[in-house]
């Protein structure tokens, strides 16, 4: 009997494995880095840490109506701009985002070149309308 119950759980254990490595909208570990809201969209910018940071980043960018549903904003762009300081030239990076399973949501990969104060500025065309919105972000 007590094969049976050990060849049992460790199919379950592995299939419980396999549902979480397969979803890729699992929200999970996924914290805020930070929100804005238009006239009637919420939109979200986050990461696994809640941070941005110098470097490589792998973000989600999402849109979420007034009852807090994702919806679909079709296409969708991310840039990060900080202005220029003393002798410093303006810095832009756009990242690039693909789609994911979960309509309204959007992965993105960027390269900040410093920490410091940047704008994120999103634009969107599609189902839901047209529409630009602007968020200050912190990289570390």
């Amino acid at each position: 009997m007590k094969p049976r119950i050990t060849i049992g759980a460790l199919a379950i254990t592995i299939a419980a494995l396999l549902a979480v490595a397969c979803d890729n909208t699992a929200s999970s570990g996924e914290k805020t880095i930070s929100s804005t809201k238009t006239a009637d969209l919420t939109i979200t910018l986050a990461s696994a840490t809640g941070q941005l940071k110098s470097g490589d980043n792998e973000l989600m960018l999402s849109f979420a109506d007034s009852s807090g549903a994702l919806v679909d904003v079709g296409a969708a762009s991310l840039k990060f701009h900080m202005p220029p300081m003393a002798s410093m030239a303006e810095m832009n990076s756009s990242a690039a985002l693909t789609t994911t399973d979960t309509p309204g949501k959007y992965r993105a990969r960027v390269k900040i070149d410093m920490g410091g104060s940047w704008e994120a500025r999103i634009s969107y065309e599609g189902p839901h309308g047209t529409g630009q919105a602007t968020m200050s972000v912190i990289a570390k």
